[in-house]
């Protein structure tokens, strides 16, 4: 089947990369990875899963990666409306707007998790909704600035986590008594029975920052062989720091709760899979079958909010009836989502926030 879309100017990769994530997302929605590790539950099945805490698997990238391209998408926006002639002040007003939507829209879905009202932000729309106006903040600030800032925000997580000890969460990165729960009591007189905490906004908030410099570095005029070996060498760097942390115990490699030993490690494979897709799709122009990762990334809101609610609540079950097999029931699904955006954007129908 040709590409349904014409060459341009539009960096490809991050198109692709954008619509991988989701799809990834929309097949832990649809319970493909539940229905594989149904099946046999080995090392590989297991890295579709969060590690339970200390540590670090496939699946940990995915919500670095979500944040980190959001963070780059918004530098690649702000730099055409500027060149339209909207400023600064303008734009904000409408990273304002979409970020309450973002954060309606997140706080929302615990309320259909849960079947009822409640209040939680643990959300990755919630989280997204603060870490893009940081990021925003920043925007016209230079690269150095902007990857000072994000290492100033991990570093002061990890700051608070080890200074401020309250009764019963007096221990730095031990899972549910540490300071990101302690927070979470007083925003929402509860913790996450899993061990994620709201005020990971500060430290992931890196990543979009991260991702949000890594636009400004690709729309520079340099060559994209050398965007290519800087990227890499970044991720190489920001591997290093994060496992070498880890490793001295300066700070754990731990997902739940945010630490700059994983948000280092985590922002270094993100921008070695950016270097990577950067390379192979926008330098050696290899594009095809990029498309069935594209027309995702081109309603990524929309179907991530669709595969969280219509999804999970009635689409999993209608195609379960039919299709009794677990596994096949799952992959029906998830190929009916995607056929779902195909079918958006051969109608040019894309919503955005």
């Amino acid at each position: 089947m040709q590409s349904p879309f014409n060459s341009n100017k539009r960096l490809l990769s991050l198109d692709v990369m954008r619509g991988v994530i989701m799809i990834l997302l929309a097949g832990e929605s649809c319970l493909v990875y539940e229905s594989l590790r149904h099946l046999d539950n080995n090392m590989l099945i297991n890295q579709f899963f969060h590690h339970p805490w200390h540590g670090l698997r496939f699946w940990d990238l995915v919500q670095p990666a979500f944040m980190f391209m959001a963070g780059t998408a918004m530098y690649i926006s702000f730099e055409s409306k500027r060149k339209k002639g909207i400023t600064w002040k303008q734009n904000f007003k409408h990273i304002l707007i979409r970020s309450i939507k973002l954060f309606l829209f997140g706080t929302g879905l615990h309320c259909i998790y849960s079947g009822k009202m409640v209040w939680e932000l643990w959300n990755v729309l919630t989280q997204l909704s603060v870490t893009a106006i940081i990021a925003y903040l920043i925007i016209d600030r230079s690269i150095t600035f902007q990857i000072v800032t994000g290492l100033l925000l991990i570093i002061l997580s990890d700051v608070l986590y080890r200074t401020v000890l309250m009764p019963g969460y007096d221990q730095p990165f031990v899972e549910y008594h540490n300071f990101g729960a302690y927070m979470d009591t007083l925003l929402m007189g509860k913790i996450n029975p899993d061990g994620w905490v709201a005020i990971n906004i500060i430290p992931t908030a890196a990543h979009t920052i991260w991702g949000m410099t890594a636009g400004k570095f690709l729309m520079t005029a340099n060559s994209g062989n050398k965007k290519t070996v800087v990227l890499l060498i970044a991720g190489v760097i920001a591997l290093a720091l994060g496992f070498g942390a880890d490793i001295s115990n300066i700070s754990p490699i731990i997902k739940r709760i945010s630490t700059a030993g994983f948000v280092l490690a985590s922002a270094g494979w993100v921008l070695l899979i950016l270097a990577a897709l950067y390379w192979w799709i926008d330098v050696k122009e290899h594009s095809r079958y990029t498309w069935i990762a594209v027309v995702v990334g081109m309603n990524a809101i929309f179907l991530y909010l669709f595969f969280e609610t219509v999804g999970a609540q009635w689409v999993n079950g209608v195609v379960a009836i039919f299709i009794p097999i677990k596994i096949l029931s799952a992959l029906v699904t998830l190929f009916l989502e995607w056929y779902l955006c195909y079918w958006l954007y051969k109608k040019q129908i894309f919503f955005k926030l």
